[in-house]
C-alpha cells in the first residue's frame, strides 16, 4: 500500500487498485483500509533496496537446529527460485526508474565468488552505476571479501543513504565498529538533508530483558553505540536492514520516532523488495512484493515454510510494511 495505491494477492494473482487519493478510506475485496499520508512538498527522488537475494541457494525451509519442515526444491525443468525472484524483482524496479538500488547483503549463499558474479550479472545491466551493494554474513562465511567497500554514502536529491557494513566474517550476527560509527557520525554532522542508514543486520534493542551475547543481529554493545549516534544526530530519519528475512520496524525510546526497520527477503515468501519515494517532509517506504507470474508461483509455494507459521512471521503487519518516515525541518 503507498499514498496513491493499494495491492491484493489472490494466490498466484495481484490485483492493484492505483489512483487513489492520500490518507482516505477504502474497502476492496471485504478488507477495509487508510491509505498512507502524502508527506508535504515536492516529491523529489526515488529509490528502492533489496536483500537476501541468495545467489547460490537449491533449498529452502532449512534452519540450523530447525528442522520442522517442508524443505522445498524447484521442479525439474524449472529456473533457480534466486534467479526467478531476482529477475522479477529487477524488471519490476526498472519500472519506477529509481535514481539508486541498495541491495542490503546476503547477495550469495555460501560466498562464492560465481555467486557474486551471478547477482552482478542480474542488477548490474539494469542499474549501473545507480546499483549501490554491501555485504551480509553469508557473504563473508568462506572468507571472501568482495562487497566490503562500506562504509559509504549515497547523495540525492532530498536524502542522504548512508551504507554500513555490519558483517563479522565467518558469524552469523553482527557488529558496527568505532572507525564507522565515527564516520556515521560526521556524516550526520556535515548533512542538511535528512540521512537513512543501511546495513544487514538489525540492531538488538537497549533495555532488552536480556543482554544476548549471540544475538543474532547487531551484537548489543555496538549496536548501543549506534543507537547513541542516531539519538544525537536527529538528522538520521531511519535505519533499514535485511538479515531476518522478514518486515519489521521497532521504535526505541532512546530515538523517539525513528524507524528501525527490517525488510523481508527476495528469495521466498513474500518474496519483496522496498520502493521509497523522498518528498520534502517524509519519506514513504512502499513493500512491493514480487508479482511477476512465475515469482508469486514460488512463494505461493514457500508460504508452507516451517510446518506452515512462516507467514505469520515474515509478512509482518500493514504498518510493518508501508509507512511514512517523517522529516522535520527543525532538526536539519
Amino acid at each position: 500500500m503507498a499514498e496513491d495505491e493499494a495491492v491484493f494477492h489472490r494466490g498466484e494473482a495481484a490485483i492493484v487498485h492505483d489512483g487513489l487519493e492520500p490518507d482516505t478510506e477504502y474497502t476492496f475485496h471485504g478488507v477495509a483500509f487508510r491509505t498512507l499520508p502524502r508527506p508535504p512538498g515536492e516529491r523529489l527522488a526515488t529509490f528502492a533496496t533489496v536483500n537476501d537475494v541468495h545467489f547460490g541457494e537449491v533449498e529452502c525451509g532449512l534452519l540450523d537446529g530447525i528442522d520442522i519442515g517442508p524443505v522445498l526444491r524447484v521442479e525439474p525443468g524449472e529456473d533457480p527460485y534466486p534467479e526467478t525472484m531476482n529477475r522479477g524483482a529487477v524488471a519490476e524496479i526498472s519500472a519506477i526508474e529509481p535514481a539508486a538500488v541498495v541491495a542490503k547483503g546476503d547477495l550469495t549463499t555460501h560466498g562464492a565468488v560465481e555467486e557474486f558474479e551471478s547477482f552482478l550479472a542480474c542488477y548490474g545491466p539494469a542499474f549501473g552505476d545507480r546499483l549501490h551493494y554491501v555485504r551480509g554474513n553469508h557473504d563473508a562465511a568462506s572468507g571472501a571479501d568482495f562487497a566490503s567497500d562500506a562504509p559509504f554514502s549515497v547523495p540525492l536529491p532530498g536524502v542522504t543513504l548512508a551504507v554500513l557494513d555490519t558483517v563479522i566474517p565467518g558469524a552469523a550476527n553482527g557488529q558496527v565498529g568505532a572507525e564507522q560509527l565515527a564516520w556515521l557520525d560526521d556524516l550526520a554532522a556535515d548533512s542538511d538533508q535528512p540521512i537513512l542508514v543501511f546495513g544487514h543486520h538489525h540492531p538488538w534493542k537497549p533495555g532488552s530483558a536480556t543482554r544476548e551475547p549471540g544475538y543474532f543481529g547487531i551484537l548489543p554493545d555496538d549496536a548501543e553505540k549506534l543507537v547513541e549516534v542516531v539519538a544525537r544526530r536527529p538528522v538520521i530519519a531511519g535505519y533499514f536492514a535485511g538479515h531476518t528475512h522478514r518486515n519489521r520496524v521497532r521504535r526505541f525510546a532512546e530515538t523517539a520516532d525513528v524507524p528501525w526497520v527490517e525488510v523481508a527477503c527476495v528469495k521466498d515468501f513474500p518474496g519483496a523488495w522496498a520502493e521509497y519515494r523522498v518528498y520534502e517532509g517524509g519519506i514513504v517506504q512502499v513493500h512491493r512484493r514480487i508479482s511477476t507470474p512465475e515469482a508469486l508461483h514460488w512463494t505461493e509455494r514457500t508460504r508452507a515454510m516451517f510446518a506452515g507459521f512462516y507467514p505469520q512471521y515474515a509478512f509482518g503487519t500493514l504498518a510493518d510494511r508501508c509507512f511514512v518516515v517523517g522529516v522535520n525541518a527543525q532538526r536539519l
